[in-house]
């Protein structure tokens, strides 16, 4: 199963502050290092960024990712411009999901933004009366659906949003989250989530690609008690396996609440290594069957998060080739 950011048309160059970036039409970037200097850690590294919790947006060292992709694909008008996500899906930073305009216009021309704020304040006008004051209650604003989309995603969510902001009301569920990745105009109650179910009972996770297939998550609770999250964190200890997929497994580094005790958070290292065999292809060989020396710390290493929803495990990871070095500190920032 190919990573996201392998999935891609179109890739070109672009300086942004001072850095350059190569930049891909599935609005992953890659920061080149710079001559002359020591490679940092997050040189050279294919990722589409880190989640900003408070507002939804990706960044990476600090720079917002949807700005970068936008300078390589678009050319900025004025300072005065910012970037719209068009479908309003802040994680999605596609370059046909882009475009420069003033905030004017980021309020205006999008239909979809400007339907939630006439929800959220009542009119246009009495948003533009006091900002600050939305009415209570009618379409909160959340980032837990956004997510980063393949080009037929992409497609489907901002059909699917143009359709909404026709209608003359709120679709059932009340919450944008709610309808946003099934059929809005359909009659039929369904619902929609972001995850698939796993290969192990009481097991589920984050739905990444349209074909992701099911992973095996051998230390899920077979019964679910009281506290879900204490179970299954009493079931993770150090160097079990804690996923596995195609032949290939990551065991446990280390696992921590996050500060708010809503989710776990596990970092992970690969128990394999790619060697060449006899045809020259690089296929995956168990650490237990490989007798070279090697540090565990050069391994591919994961970090997961597991959630307890609709009673499921719901188990997520952070996307793109990262180093350990990046994921601990993401480990650390959420947990100490």
């Amino acid at each position: 199963m190919k990573d996201l950011s392998d999935i891609f048309e179109i890739q070109k160059t672009c300086e942004y502050k001072g850095e350059v970036y190569h930049v891909r039409d599935n609005g992953y970037i890659f920061r080149l290092r710079k001559s002359n200097k020591r490679k940092r850690p997050l040189d050279e590294i294919w990722t589409n960024g880190k989640i900003n919790k408070q507002r939804g947006y990706l960044s990476f060292s600090s720079e917002a990712v949807h700005r970068i992709v936008a300078s390589a694909f678009h050319k900025k008008p004025s300072n005065k411009h910012v970037v719209d996500h068009i479908d309003t899906n802040r994680q999605n930073n596609r370059p046909e999901n882009l475009r420069w305009v003033t905030r004017f216009e980021n309020i205006l021309l999008n239909p979809i933004t400007l339907k939630r704020i006439i929800y959220k304040y009542g009119s246009i006008d009495k948003f533009f009366e006091n900002p600050s004051s939305p009415k209570d209650g009618q379409l909160e604003q959340t980032y837990s659906w956004m997510r980063a989309v393949t080009k037929e995603e992409a497609e489907t969510c901002l059909n699917n949003l143009e359709n909404w902001a026709k209608q003359d009301k709120i679709p059932r569920g009340g919450q944008l989250g709610d309808w946003i990745f099934r059929k809005i105009n359909s009659d039929e109650e369904s619902e929609s989530t972001n995850y698939i179910k796993s290969m192990t009972p009481n097991a589920a996770q984050e739905r990444v690609f349209l074909n992701d297939k099911p992973n095996e998550f051998p230390c899920t609770p077979k019964i679910i008690e009281a506290n879900p999250l204490k179970t299954y964190y009493n079931n993770i200890k150090e160097g079990d396996v804690f996923f596995r997929n195609n032949n290939r497994q990551y065991v446990v580094v280390k696992r921590e609440f996050s500060k708010d005790k809503k989710s776990i958070l596990v970092l992970t290292r690969a128990d394999y290594k790619y060697k060449e065999n006899k045809d020259g292809e690089q296929v995956a060989i168990p650490i237990s069957n490989i007798k070279d020396d090697f540090s565990y710390d050069d391994l591919p290493h994961s970090l997961n998060y597991v959630n307890f929803h609709n009673n499921l495990y719901v188990h997520s990871r952070e996307t793109g080739f990262l180093p350990k070095e990046y994921l601990e500190k993401i480990f650390d920032d959420y947990t100490l």
